[in-house]
């Protein structure tokens, strides 16, 4: 792991670095992506099909593509009840969190009487994503969906890729507890297309969520404008500010937790203490040599894992915010000050017993972030994500020949007369008309 000083020279080009940590992508593999696309909203079910049978060993059809409602509902059956008792724990916290971000419509009349507000409708249909194969996340299932359904999405189409066939027990029990409507066994580029352009057999969406491979990342960014989107995901990232008090192996234990999600995986600890540096190192070797992931784990934090000393909580914080991490921790004496520094960060952690993987599975708020230091203006997923917005604009005669003059003058000052005309042709009949303000 590199270890950095912010009194060195090349310190801050250093951390505006971290901004490009997503790297570019290969060429080749957008040819790929497009290819896919391009395919799938020419050809819908056959492409489809045939793109499944070459990728995830799996011969589909239309009778077959769709899983079957007494496979969702069996799904229960063939897991573990105690990690079913965890799920629909989750479930329940996270759509007690969800239920406090509902927005609603709402109007006001001025004195003038001109009715002014926003009208706020659900999606009618969304597409999630879930990855399939040895992965298993049936977390993402409800970080997903839960939320659109608070907002009030009609209805819920779920895309996972099944190879060899099977679909994961624990993922379809959590679309069961979501309330998934639709699930089809299918994956990759080509299921983003599917959704976002509509085959014979899979409806076409008007949003897409859910993480994915470079493939489904770069397929979902190429629909976007055709369907709305989540985010474009990156790799996991954790940053740790902490203090001389903070426990090497609460950090080390939490920096590992990332790092074995990927290679790719992104861990900083950002401290005041030279002696917590080399304590987190120390624990890190003992903990890492136990980890089943130890190689995913260890290749992450020799090509991402650093360690900053700086020379105050302050500068940390600035540290913090220059890089957006996707999960910030703070594990500081009084950690509530910090908190009032920080202006960039997915999600926030405060304290030693509030660890990353509680954000992930059992706190409520959701674990789908922003990364890759876009938290400077993106925001967690949210119930917010699955409406729509309409302005509503109701005005009176007198309301109307308040405003028109002003109106006309506007449109005339940017040279379009047809929009002065529109206003102007109303506002002579209600002068002809003797209507007075």
């Amino acid at each position: 792991m590199r270890i950095l000083d912010s009194k060195a020279s090349g310190f801050e080009e250093e951390v505006l670095g971290f901004k490009q940590r997503a790297g570019e992508v290969d060429k080749k593999t957008v040819k790929v992506v497009e290819k896919i696309l391009g395919r799938i909203r020419a050809e819908g079910d056959p492409a489809l099909f045939e793109l499944t049978r070459k990728f995830d060993r799996v011969t589909l059809d239309r009778t077959n593509v769709e899983i079957a409602r007494k496979e969702i509902e069996r799904s229960e059956e063939r897991v573990d009840p105690q990690a079913l008792a965890s799920l629909r724990a989750s479930a329940a916290r996270i759509l007690a969190f969800h239920e406090k971000q509902k927005d609603q419509t709402w109007t006001f009349t001025d004195q003038d009487g001109v009715t002014l507000g926003q009208i706020v409708r659900p999606l009618q249909r969304v597409g999630i994503y879930v990855p399939g194969g040895k992965a298993s996340y049936p977390s993402s299932v409800l970080m997903n969906a839960i939320p659109a359904r608070v907002a009030g999405v009609r209805e819920l189409v779920m895309v996972s890729p099944t190879p060899g066939g099977e679909a994961n027990p624990y993922v379809l029990a959590a679309a069961r507890i979501a309330g998934i409507d639709r699930i089809f066994r299918v994956g990759g580029a080509q299921a983003v297309a599917a959704l976002a352009y509509g085959t014979e057999t899979i409806p076409k969406v008007d949003k897409i969520v859910g993480p994915g491979n470079i493939y489904v990342a770069l397929a979902k960014k190429m629909v976007f404008g055709i369907v709305d989107i989540d985010m474009i995901a990156g790799p996991s990232e954790i940053l740790v500010l902490a203090d001389h008090t903070a426990d090497p192996d609460f950090i080390a234990s939490d920096m590992l937790s990332q790092a074995e999600h990927d290679e790719m995986a992104w861990t900083v600890l950002v401290t005041t203490s030279r002696d917590l540096i080399r304590s987190v190192q120390k624990a890190i070797k003992e903990q890492l040599g136990t980890l089943p992931r130890r190689d995913i784990a260890g290749k992450a934090l020799q090509n991402y894992g650093t360690l900053i000393l700086v020379k105050d909580l302050v500068e940390g914080a600035q540290v913090a915010n220059a890089v957006g991490p996707e999960h910030l921790e703070i594990m500081t004496e009084n950690p509530s000050e910090i908190l009032e520094r920080i202006e960039n960060a997915g999600a926030i952690f405060l304290g030693p017993y509030s660890p990353e993987p509680i954000g992930d599975y059992m706190a409520g708020p959701n674990h789908v972030l922003p990364t890759g230091g876009t938290s400077r203006f993106f925001s967690p997923l949210s119930v917010g994500d699955f409406y729509k917005r309409s302005s509503l604009i109701s005005f009176t005669r007198r309301g109307f020949r308040l405003v028109a003059e002003d109106t006309i003058r506007l449109a005339e000052l940017e040279g379009l007369q047809g929009h002065a005309r529109a206003v102007s042709l109303r506002n002579k009949r209600l002068k002809n008309e003797g209507g007075g303000l």
